[in-house]
């Protein structure tokens, strides 16, 4: 506010200094006429050579022929002529000469004497009324600064209106959220039978899988306004706005009940108390200590339902949690084969794609894709077919697409030497060659040494079918197809290279994970390590050990053996292959990529009982 105050002041002052050097300027000519006495003017008029005479008062603007403006003054209260035939001027030459009696009216007199006199005042008093207006607007502002952010949307809006026909899959959160509408359209129905629709529901899943989408089909579906904000947007630097805001939030809904406000990412304000820097007085806690009053509180007969989302649940408090608030979860998963072909076929409905395009096969080759990354997809397809100067999305654009969105675009213009090409091909071939080879290995759809995002090459693998479980020995397998690159590179070159380090990452957590997390190892059915969350940096900084020192040691010697045993898997599986690797790179190194057809040409169908899981 202090800025916007002497940003201002200083216009204003500029503005007037301005606007005050042109009206002096205006008024002061820039060169001044020649004064002379009526007796010059006479003999002047006897030699011809004036042109013009102007009358003002008493004082005369004259013109010469050379159209010279001279200046003098006449006798008062007697006539130009007059005085002129006093100083002996030849009337017939008088005669010859143009002369005017300009107009000295009021008008005249108000804008040459009146307006100079008093325009700085003028200015001046414009210059404060202008600072007390913006001192004014400052406080309204410092007024409404306690008001909600949130942002209405009319149900009378049939432009922005979402149904749940616009929500693909999600069955079961559906079915669950229906009720919320039946609810909102004849609350009667339930009333009469003594039933309480929950208050709050709390959608539960990863970043990007629907949540916000869903909230928006309930609001459309029971046709109700739709009060949507981010936690993030109740939390100020001042003590009690967050808690003004949830007030002023809670009485806009219940004005217009019955209404659904959308709180999204509560766990900016709703995470655990105590747990905090600022004590009990922290502004992030005063702001959730209102929103659990205004769920839950004295006054609860409005038609009022909160819908909230996050991605994180165990950090929010459990006081939001309890029967009476947000005790109805629903939890919504990245979407399955099925209803990933569904939601792609919604995000084509208004893009031109081809119609031998396969949106199945699509889907088949994005396990793990939540919504948005599959409307990304579609995006990115439709901005690669504009590229092209195409006119329909086909199913090349959408493919690369695919690997656009989880790898990153390509790098073509970053160029290797023959050596470090030669090492990529190996490297990726080695890969592929170990996951072909594997019985629970994902099958390989694509090979490439085409540099996508941070990776030099890559080898695209895909389960054929969704998992929602993983075995031991796939667990195993995938550790030796990480550590196949690595291997690869040293039987070959006998050498090794840093291109394995984020293969060689992966796999020592893995290995990691399945001795302290998934007790698969030979150390017993015990989780070693708790995680501890700090609740309000939202994020894991630190592992309590609840082992000594010498389990510790045995953790880490199991974690080499896992390792150790996938590397020496690898090398028996690339030693006895050898052909096969050479022959996988030199394809790599002729046409850069290998896609699943010409890869399964090279090395035979991936056998049966190999694709089994």
């Amino acid at each position: 506010m202090n800025k916007n105050l002497a940003k201002h002041l200083s216009i204003a002052l500029v503005i007037f200094i301005v606007v005050y050097l042109l009206f002096s300027l205006y008024n002061t000519p820039f060169e001044k006429p020649k004064e002379i006495p009526l007796s010059e003017l006479a003999q002047k008029i006897n030699a011809q050579e004036i042109k013009s005479i102007e009358i003002s008062g008493n004082k005369l603007e004259i013109k010469d022929k050379q159209d010279q403006e001279l200046v003098a003054q006449k006798e008062v209260e007697t006539s130009l002529s007059q005085s002129l035939n006093n100083f002996g001027v030849n009337q017939e030459q008088l005669r010859k000469i143009d002369i005017n009696n300009k107009d000295n009216s009021g008008v005249n007199f108000f804008l040459g004497t009146i307006i100079p006199f008093f325009f700085p005042f003028i200015l001046i008093g414009l210059f404060f009324w202008f600072i007390m207006r913006q001192a004014q607007r400052g406080n309204t502002q410092a007024l409404s600064f306690g008001n909600s952010r949130a942002k209405m949307q009319d149900p009378k809006n049939k432009s922005r209106k979402v149904s749940f026909k616009d929500v693909a899959g999600l069955k079961e959160a559906k079915n669950e959220l229906e009720e919320v509408v039946e609810f909102l359209k004849t609350p009667k129905k339930f009333q009469n039978m003594g039933a309480k629709i929950p208050r709050g529901l709390l959608l539960l899943g990863p970043p990007g899988c629907g949540k916000t989408l869903l909230a928006k089909a309930v609001a459309g579906e029971a046709n109700v306004p739709f009060f949507h904000i981010s936690g993030s947007e109740f939390v100020e630097m001042f003590v009690g706005v967050g808690a003004s805001r949830v007030r002023d939030l809670f009485k806009q809904a219940k004005k217009t009940a019955p209404a659904i406000v959308f709180v999204d990412e509560i766990d900016a304000v709703g995470r655990q108390r105590g747990a905090g820097l600022g004590g009990g007085h922290d502004e992030r806690e005063q702001t959730l200590n209102q929103i659990l009053v205004e769920m839950d509180g004295f006054d609860t007969k409005d038609n009022v339902i909160v819908i909230a989302a996050t991605n994180r649940p165990d950090v929010l408090d459990p006081a939001l949690l309890r029967p009476g608030r947000f005790d109805r979860h629903v939890t919504i998963d990245n979407p399955d084969i099925k209803d990933r072909a569904a939601i792609l076929k919604i995000h084509a409905r208004r893009k031109p794609v081809k119609k031998d395009v396969n949106l199945r096969t699509i889907a088949e080759r994005t396990p793990g894709f939540s919504g948005a990354d599959l409307m990304n997809l579609m995006n990115e397809a439709a901005i690669l077919t504009a590229r092209r100067n195409k006119k329909q999305i086909g199913m090349s654009e959408l493919i690369e697409s695919i690997e656009k969105v989880m790898l990153g675009p390509e790098r073509k213009s970053r160029l290797m030497t023959k050596k470090e090409k030669k090492i990529t091909a190996f490297h990726e071939a080695g890969h592929a060659l170990v996951a072909h080879l594997l019985p629970n290995a994902d099958p390989v759809h694509k090979v490439s040494i085409v540099s996508r995002g941070q990776a030099a090459g890559y080898t695209l693998k895909l389960p054929i079918e969704d998992r929602h479980f993983q075995t031991r020995n796939q667990f195993l397998d995938e550790l030796t197809v990480l550590i196949s690159g690595y291997t690869a590179e040293k039987i070959i070159f006998n050498d090794v290279t840093t291109g394995a380090s984020n293969d060689l990452e992966k796999a020592s957590k893995i290995a990691r994970n399945l001795v302290t997390r998934y007790g698969m190892s030979d150390l017993g059915l015990v989780v070693w390590g708790e995680k501890e969350d700090m609740v309000f940096l939202g994020k894991e900084i630190h592992e309590s050990r609840n082992y000594s020192e010498k389990m510790a040691a045995k953790i880490d010697q199991s974690v080499n053996k896992f390792i150790n045993q996938a590397q020496k898997k690898a090398e028996e599986i690339i030693e006895s292959n050898l052909k096969k690797l050479k022959k996988v790179a030199q394809e790599l190194l002729e046409k850069e990529t290998i896609e699943k057809q010409a890869f399964e040409k090279l090395l035979g169908k991936k056998p049966d009982s190999a694709t089994s899981t």
